[in-house]
């Protein structure tokens, strides 16, 4: 039989997993298919529970069962979220297993009202993981100043943490040195570093959007026009070359030789926004080994149609640099906007877990 555009992917080093979750997809038999055609793992986040609970009667039954059994708004949120991604957990453990722990994860979200608070996050990290119980899930953690230590503390207990919201380049380096200082306080303390993952989720779409606003809004300056739809790949070249030097440095390999995994790249928000742009920039710009690409529904049923397998990621890295360079000259300023496009991240999360729990409220009358 032949391979999917999935299982080619994997073959060259690159994981294809889905930006969506749902009990209509878990119930229906659509994420066992998607399995099935080589999908290898899949995240949420509070935006896409919101949308899943708030957009349909699915969850309905469930909350009014809960709430007359007097359980709380937060509480009944909690065992929705819990049991959607346990079953799909369940559903991805074959490949996990296949894979030895390198896919098959399902990736929830820490409450995001947590994210500047780190004893919270710690805390909050370790109660999901017990009740969560499954050895592929990973919880996911912002690249906020009280997140890295959060990060460095939970993977130091053992638990498989997905850093969300990187932009920039040092939000980046902060991310894998969190990593690297997690394995340490779980080889110090005992622990089998062999059996904990971590991804790096590297946000890309919304730097393009935020930036080609900006160069629109500078309708007569043609050198600048260039450089639409080019700064969010340039930037997530640099992560990725910067990824090769941290994890063949020294200080890694030291810990790879006692089982540590490599923490991998993912690319996060790679739907494209701009419809004069492909509708698969942000897979085929940045395929390469070893990275995870998780994709919305739309993007992966595109790039299944009409997507070309073929290594790009070290395509033209060295330009990477000169773009964001040459976009410092013309006053916009790459490491300025991610910090912005952080913080707008951090408060799109909390907002959509207010309208989620909200939504709840509604429903359980």
């Amino acid at each position: 039989m032949a391979l999917s555009k999935l299982d080619e992917l994997a073959k060259i080093g690159q994981s294809i997993w889905l930006d969506n979750i749902s009990r209509s997809m878990i119930e229906s038999g659509k994420l066992k298919e998607e399995i099935n055609l080589g999908l290898r793992g899949m995240t949420s986040n509070p935006s896409i529970f919101d949308n899943s609970i708030s957009s349909s009667a699915d969850y309905d039954e469930a909350i009014k069962k809960l709430a007359g059994q007097g359980k709380s708004t937060f509480e009944i949120y909690d065992d929705l979220t819990i049991r959607d991604v346990q079953d799909a957990a369940d559903m991805f453990r074959p490949v996990y297993d296949k894979t030895g722990g390198l896919d098959g994860y399902v990736s929830l979200e820490i409450n995001p009202e947590l994210a500047m608070k780190t004893q919270e996050t710690i805390e909050e990290g370790q109660r999901l993981y017990k009740k969560v119980n499954r050895p592929n899930v990973m919880f996911k953690v912002p690249s906020t100043d009280a997140g890295f230590e959060a990060i460095s503390e939970l993977l130091g207990g053992g638990i498989n943490i997905n850093v969300t919201l990187i932009f920039s380049l040092e939000q980046y380096v902060r991310t894998a040195h969190a990593y690297i200082e997690g394995m340490k306080r779980l080889l110090a303390r005992g622990g089998d570093m062999s059996k904990v993952h971590s991804v790096a989720s590297v946000f890309v779409s919304r730097i393009d959007t935020a930036i080609d606003k900006m160069i629109d809004a500078r309708s007569g300056e043609e050198k600048l026009k260039s450089f639409r739809g080019k700064a969010a790949v340039a930037n997530s070249k640099l992560i990725f070359s910067k990824y090769h030097e941290i994890f063949s440095g020294n200080e890694f390999l030291a810990l790879k030789d006692k089982g540590a995994n490599l923490q991998r790249v993912l690319w996060g928000s790679t739907g494209t926004k701009d419809p004069s742009y492909s509708d698969i920039k942000y897979v085929t710009e940045l395929i390469g080994n070893p990275t995870v690409n998780t994709l919305p529904d739309k993007t992966l049923a595109a790039f299944m149609d009409h997507g070309v397998i073929k290594e790009t990621i070290t395509k033209d890295a060295g330009d990477a640099g000169n773009i964001i360079e040459n976009l410092k000259g013309f006053g916009i300023d790459v490491n300025e906007i991610c910090l912005k496009l952080l913080d707008d991240g951090v408060a799109a999360f909390q907002k959509s877990f207010e309208s989620l729990l909200n939504a709840i409220e509604t429903k359980k009358k």
